[in-house]
């Protein structure tokens, strides 16, 4: 991977690419927002790794302006607040994930390695889990020689899980995840269309379910 890290704390900066160029990635490193903005622009980068307290621009500004000029990249924050509050922001602003401070450097290896992977497959017009193929273009979700339609909605929701198989997520993480977090709609919203979703999986006949844990939340899965 090519990696953008904008990190205003030279030691932890220093850390984290020698930890990352030692596994196979390209690190570029800036110390401060605008740096940030301007190298995202001019380069190709497989995930942008974004400091939240930074000089000139926070990382939040930084990713807003970014996303407002279509760039789609990955990104996460990292951070040392850990308040809903902020986590919330970062999201708004277009961020994929947040890490707090202090991090271990193999979580945040797995977690680029899983934006990166998601990145790509994001491009693609079919994403594949189990025996499911989800055609993006033309809104349908097929098992074998069948295939029903589906709504604008239920794509993106079934996009969603089957690019994050066997992560659980609450009815709250999806709304914002899926319907976005100003939405104004309420969590039983998500149980309706989880459970269309379900009726037409069982149609098709195939080996991927929705599960549900009470209270944890909903996860694709393929059953033995």
């Amino acid at each position: 991977m090519r990696l953008l890290l904008a990190e205003d704390e030279e030691m932890m900066a220093e850390a984290v690419t020698a930890y990352l160029e030692y596994h196979g990635h390209r690190t570029d490193w800036v110390q401060d927002g605008p740096s940030a903005f301007h190298a995202a622009r001019s380069g190709t980068y497989d995930c942008l790794i974004l400091d939240v307290m930074m000089p000139g621009m926070d990382g939040f500004e930084v990713l807003r302006a970014l996303r407002g000029r279509g760039d789609s990249t990955p990104a996460i924050f990292l951070t040392a607040k850990a308040e809903i509050s902020d986590k919330l922001e970062g999201f708004r602003a277009g961020g994929d994930d947040y890490l707090t401070k202090p991090f271990s450097l193999e979580e945040l290896l797995a977690r680029l390695n899983a934006l990166a992977l998601r990145g790509r497959v994001l491009k693609a017009d079919e994403i594949l889990f189990a025996d499911l193929v989800l055609d993006r273009n033309a809104c349908l979700l097929k098992a074998g020689e069948k295939s029903c339609t589906l709504s604008h909605r239920e794509l993106r929701l079934m996009a969603f899980l089957m690019l994050n198989p066997h992560m659980y997520f609450s009815a709250d993480a999806l709304l914002d995840r899926v319907w976005g977090i100003d939405a104004e709609v309420e969590q039983g919203t998500v149980w309706v269309h989880i459970s269309y979703l379900r009726k037409k999986m069982e149609a098709l006949g195939t080996r991927a379910v929705i599960v549900s844990k009470r209270n944890i939340g909903y996860a694709l899965e393929e059953a033995p």
